[in-house]
């Protein structure tokens, strides 16, 4: 039977279609923090490591950013993680589609960031009057999204980061890492995830004029609809079982 016809998908197809997938995460991502930086005042919501910087200026009594808003950033990221852990644990060990389903509650949870930046502040930005509220539902939404990245656990793609990413293309490029037959596809996704963080910051300073509350909207529904894709397609046997439980 042919592929066309239902058959699962070839290895090296189900390493492209995990690399679409998580690469166009990873532009999301990316949205979301130009987002949260540009029009909530000045704290990442996906950025842990920017966040908890933040926080020791703050503490310090230095830098722009008061103490509540990293602080409250943070908090919500771990939560989300937290909440992730526990209930996507569940949905694997029933075989369910976990994948999917994490990503639909991410963009539900960025859906209504975004509905209530518009009901508390109208269609502008949030840059001058930041809402902790807003800030602590996207950055739950986000700490979700990390328990995502990790159990998928697709190589050199953590949706979120690019520190190490970049180092192991370095390495890579220098020829500090041993040849190998899975040294390409490697290569291939950590050029996507450096490649996609740096488009998302593009993407979501392109849609800061539309306000935040729109502009969240707007990011919620691309993930709710990478997350239909999955299991539409999944019906068809057309993409990747490890990105769909």
């Amino acid at each position: 039977m042919s592929e066309e016809s239902g058959a699962p998908p070839s290895a090296e197809r189900r390493e492209r279609q995990q690399t679409v997938v998580m690469a166009t995460l990873t532009v999301l991502a990316g949205a979301v923090d130009a987002v949260s930086f540009l029009t909530m005042g000045h704290v990442f919501t996906a950025l842990a490591t920017g966040n908890l910087l933040f926080l020791s200026f703050a503490v310090a009594g230095e830098g722009q950013v008061p103490v509540a808003r990293p602080a409250i950033a943070l908090l919500a990221f771990v939560l989300g993680a937290a909440a992730g852990a526990l209930t996507t644990s569940g949905l694997v060990a029933r075989h369910r589609h976990w994948f999917a389903a994490a990503l639909a509650v991410e963009g539900v949870l960025l859906a209504l960031a975004g509905a209530t930046a518009l009901w508390r502040h109208g269609s502008g930005s949030l840059a001058e009057d930041p809402d902790n509220l807003v800030i602590a539902m996207v950055g739950f939404a986000m700490g979700l999204r990390a328990d995502t990245a990790l159990r998928a656990a697709v190589p050199g793609m953590p949706t979120l980061l690019v520190q190490v990413s970049l180092v192991r293309l370095v390495h890579g490029l220098t020829g500090a890492v041993p040849a190998t037959p899975q040294r390409g596809a490697n290569r291939v996704r950590l050029v996507a995830t450096v490649a996609g963080i740096f488009a998302g910051g593009a993407l979501g300073t392109l849609i800061t004029p539309w306000g935040t509350g729109h502009a969240l909207l707007a990011i919620a529904a691309a993930v709710l609809i990478v997350a239909a894709l999955n299991v539409l397609l999944a019906r068809y046997h057309l993409l990747a079982p490890e990105l769909i439980g």
